[in-house]
């Protein structure tokens, strides 16, 4: 099949790594520097080099920021049988796009990353396929996750947006606090180095890609829940209720079971 790939950061260097000896693999940036260490693929830099190409299957692994703007940027130089598909973890109007563009389109999520995961060895890791779209792009993703090791889930646009909402808004809140009231420590503990380091990876995110996650709609009620929990904690905290500290203690303790 010949693909190609919107994007050289490090999600579209992944998928070209993957991908790039079972197919006929293209890379387009608009920054040519970002194409100097991708390997085994045609490196494109102007749109007439796409029209030529004449892909099968556009993956487009641009920035959140930057998904929409990429679609519309290529979409001319597409042939008609194309189908568009992205890897965005926020999804905002990607389904009216597609509706909207008349391509055949697919849409997943790989629920990992380059700043935590470790790309050589994901079993552990999951990604969702939208079940919306169209049936082959779906078969094509599956197999190609399957043969990652990756554990599939199949949600709908609606159903992924409260996936997210709940899966990444409630650790990145908890960092945004933790790094909020945090303090140098010269002998600081394990548990709190594993904390910063965490902290670390996540505010080295695009601040756009964390922003849309935060703004999702679904994500206020989440934060809610984060305040209603320590609202209660700290009113154990002030009453030094023992009786209490256990009773919630054994709460939480059941949820990560």
């Amino acid at each position: 099949m010949r693909i190609l790939i919107l994007g050289a950061g490090k999600m579209g260097s992944f998928f070209s790594d993957v991908l790039s000896f079972e197919h006929e693999l293209a890379v387009y940036d608009i920054d040519p520097k970002r194409l100097r260490f991708m390997y085994n693929c045609y490196r494109f830099t102007s749109l007439e080099e796409i029209r030529e190409f004449k892909p099968e299957l556009v993956i487009n692994a641009a920035t959140v920021k930057y998904t929409l703007e990429a679609f519309k940027r290529v979409l001319p130089y597409l042939p008609t049988d194309c189908i568009l598909s992205d890897i965005a973890s926020v999804k905002n109007g990607l389904k009216e796009f597609y509706e909207a563009s008349g391509f055949r389109y697919v849409s997943t999520h790989p629920m990992f990353g380059p700043t935590f995961a470790n790309l050589d060895k994901l079993s552990s890791e999951n990604a969702i396929i939208i079940t919306e779209g169209d049936c082959l792009g779906r078969v094509f993703f599956r197999d190609l996750y399957r043969r990652l090791g990756l554990n599939i889930c199949e949600y709908t646009f609606h159903e992924h947006d409260e996936t997210v909402a709940y899966s990444l808004s409630i650790p990145f809140v908890s960092t945004f606090v933790f790094a909020a009231v945090m303090k140098h420590q010269d002998a600081p503990g394990t548990t709190f180095k594993r904390h910063l380091k965490i902290a670390q990876g996540v505010l080295n995110e695009d601040d756009y890609l964390l922003q849309e996650i935060l703004f999702n709609p679904h994500t206020h009620d989440q934060v809610a829940q984060i305040r209603t929990e320590l609202e209660e904690l700290l009113e154990i905290i002030d009453k030094k209720d023992e009786v209490g500290m256990h009773a919630y203690l054994n709460k939480i303790r059941k949820h990560i079971r």
